[in-house]
């Protein structure tokens, strides 16, 4: 009887123990990560890699900035290096990571990001952009245009947020106003035409231009990847999905979508339009020609889908007598549901990676934040590059409504006339889903449309539906 209440008190003092140290835990909040001060302005001399690919005019702006950036944080260097292109800065960093010798800061696009992932070296912002000491307020996460803001949680967990927006872009519809207006054209607000008479619709548009003008290719696309994912996204077709299973992640392989390219075919072997690879370069340079060919034929276009961001390179050069050649409308991008607009986002973002010293992370954090919450560089950033900033409240910058004031058809108006039209459609923006494997299906889809579109008159149904098929298995064998 004895050893029976020596045992049962050993078990009730155990018991007891237990239940005082889970009344002492404090409890876990699964919503609330990072809530807690963990980060601080590092202390000591701290030097900070950011990889980016700005030319020497944004660059000019990007060190006033980082001048600036020095006079409060005297002790953080910032070491910027331009790396060339998006996929030089992608490429240079993947191999970076498998030596660990990866920057702090580059600049990103979610699919580069969803490749970084497996690295297991991206850093959560949300542990920096939710602490009590060096976090984001309220206001700061409020004055982001929330589309952009939202891309960063894309990667399949909500709860992470692995980039910042840095600036954006999109595509905008460039057309030849003086042409348009002397021929009594309307600018084309759909893709395919309803009836013999939808004159607003882009097939219809070209058409006409090309009974006008015999010679010319009237519709110039500069990206193929963008033209074939913004049409599932407006169409609603399949493209790609993050999931575990690889055969299951690419979805464009489909008979909705090889009837849209059919369409798009038609216009190319009719020779109504072109793109950045069959024409060989971008097809800006065919939409400002105005130099005859060795036939004694200007051959040019008059609408040009392209970036915002290089609303310049759509003017064409002054003339001898310093007047232009003709006048340039933009307009947003046609779509096919009025009731499902969808225009793709994109521009750079900014991602985090892993370094040895987490004194370097946080000296990261702390120059990503100077930089992305200023909107005095978002607007000085804009003005610069063509690029719209990411901040509502640089919106409301005397500089930027001057900026913005100034918008007119001509070079010297041009990109503030991009940049109100990017605003104009601000609640079509999209991005596809980021994973790994997400950049090749983009690569594919590009290269698909191409070699649909401009096969040969005779190919057959069952040729052209192996292009589809031969583009999924590429994505297939790239990600086993």
């Amino acid at each position: 009887m004895k050893k029976f209440i020596a045992l049962m008190l050993l078990v009730f003092i155990c018991l007891s123990g237990f239940l005082t140290a889970c009344g002492d835990k404090e409890p876990t909040d699964s919503n609330n990560q990072g809530s807690k001060t963990s980060h601080s302005v590092p202390e000591g001399d701290v030097t900070v890699t950011f990889y980016h690919t700005m030319g020497k005019n944004l660059r000019d702006v990007l060190v006033k900035y980082i001048e600036k950036f020095n006079k409060i944080y005297p002790n953080i260097t910032i070491d910027e290096q331009s790396i060339g292109g998006y996929d030089d800065v992608r490429d240079q960093v993947i191999t970076e990571l498998q030596a660990g010798k990866q920057p702090a800061i580059a600049y990103c696009y979610p699919d580069h990001v969803a490749t970084y992932l497996r690295s297991k070296k991206v850093v959560d912002l949300n542990e920096y952009i939710n602490d009590e000491n060096v976090g984001l307020t309220e206001a700061q996460i409020a004055d982001f245009i929330a589309g952009y803001y939202a891309e960063g949680k894309q990667f399949g967990d909500e709860t992470k947020m692995y980039t910042l927006p840095f600036s954006k872009s999109t595509e905008v519809m460039y057309y030849n106003k003086t042409f348009f207006d002397a021929n009594g054209l309307k600018v084309p607000d759909h893709w395919f035409s309803t009836g013999a008479s939808d004159d607003t619709s882009m097939e219809y548009v070209i058409k006409k231009i090309k009974e006008i003008e015999p010679t010319s290719i009237p519709l110039g696309y500069d990206s193929e990847a963008n033209w074939f994912i913004t049409m599932t996204e407006q169409l609603k077709t399949p493209y790609t999905q993050a999931v575990d299973n690889v055969a299951d992640r690419f979805l464009f392989n489909n008979e909705q979508n090889m009837d849209f390219c059919n369409k798009f075919r038609s216009w190319c072997l009719n020779g109504l339009m072109t793109t950045q690879a069959i024409y060989g370069g971008y097809t800006s340079g065919l939409f400002t020609n105005t130099s005859t060919n060795d036939s004694g034929i200007v051959i040019h276009s008059y609408i040009s889908i392209g970036s915002s961001a290089g609303a310049t390179y759509q003017c064409p050069a002054k003339l001898d007598n310093g007047s232009y050649p003709f006048e340039v409308g933009i307009a947003t991008i046609p779509q096919a549901d009025a009731s499902n607009k969808k225009v793709i986002s994109q521009g750079p973002s900014i991602c985090m990676l892993k370094q040895k010293d987490s004194k370097v992370n946080d000296a990261a954090w702390i120059f990503i934040k100077f930089l992305l919450t200023s909107p005095e560089f978002q607007a000085e950033f804009s003005m610069t590059s063509g690029y719209v900033p990411v901040l509502r409240s640089a919106y409301e910058l005397d500089a930027y409504k001057d900026f913005f004031a100034g918008a007119n058809n001509y070079k010297d108006g041009i990109a503030a006339l991009s940049a109100k039209i990017c605003m104009e459609q601000e609640s079509a923006y999209f991005t596809s889903p980021a994973f790994v494997g997400s950049s090749d299906a983009r690569d594919e889809v590009g290269k698909l449309l191409v070699s649909y579109i401009s096969a040969a008159e005779n190919a057959t149904e069952a040729e052209l539906k192996q292009l589809f098929t031969d583009a999924y298995n590429r994505c297939i064998t790239l990600n086993q």
